[in-house]
């Protein structure tokens, strides 16, 4: 029993003692190597915030609340345009600035009404997109960093072999290991970045879908009264 303590004591102490040094082998990359680190690693706060904030505005861009095109249809259909305006002022979607347009436009020729509901629709679809370039940037921008820091440590580790008279694996260390961490890290924010971006395209086609669908259906409920 005693004999077992004292290897779980020994098993604790050996990883503390490896947390630490995963710690301070950064360091030892040199400054450059603390440099790069420290650009992934602002890179990486900046993809998850833009990938959080993104995912959540076009969800909520995505959704649709089927009544309310219902309560805009019997507005309309009653002459009650007033009604129809105010709520669309008080939906906070892409869809109800949309039909809001195409009501503000009532009673001019239907081709002016879907043009001017097409430039609200690209305004809400370049809003929808706001920093996904960034994303895409740092998608391919990390991996990249990442190598430079994988040369720069290798670069490191071979002039430690041609300097240092007695070369041992501990004289090594810190540049094998600056080269290695660099290249993963990068490639982990790379593939996050990328990942996070092809999916919040897919969601904007999502709501750009749902975007037309509402466009439509508004344009023919103009036209009912005419048939």
């Amino acid at each position: 029993m005693f004999d077992t303590i004292v290897l779980l004591f020994q098993a604790t102490t050996d990883s503390e003692t490896k947390t630490q040094s995963l710690m301070d082998l950064i360091a030892s990359g040199g400054i450059l190597g603390m440099a790069v680190m420290a650009i992934l690693f602002v890179l990486s706060i900046v993809a998850l915030y833009i990938f959080i904030e993104r995912y959540l505005t076009i969800n909520r861009a995505t959704k649709i609340d089927e009544s309310f095109m219902n309560n805009i249809r019997a507005y309309v259909a009653a002459g009650n345009i007033p009604s129809a305006k105010a709520l669309c002022q008080t939906t906070d979607s892409p869809v109800a600035r949309m039909v809001e347009k195409g009501l503000l436009r009532i009673g001019k020729p239907l081709r002016d009404i879907d043009a001017a509901i097409e430039n609200v629709g690209n305004l809400e679809i370049f809003r929808l997109e706001k920093n996904l370039s960034r994303l895409a940037s740092i998608a391919g921008a990390a991996p990249m960093i990442g190598f430079f820091g994988t040369v720069t440590g290798m670069i490191l580790a071979f002039y430690k072999m041609a300097t240092e008279q007695n070369v041992t694996p501990d004289v090594l260390a810190g540049g094998i290991y600056t080269a290695l961490i660099t290249t993963a890290f990068g490639l982990f924010i790379g593939i996050f970045a990328f990942v996070g971006y092809n999916l919040l395209v897919a969601n904007v086609e999502k709501a750009v879908y749902n975007m037309e669908r509402i466009t439509v259906e508004f344009m023919d409920l103009l036209q009912e009264p005419t048939t």
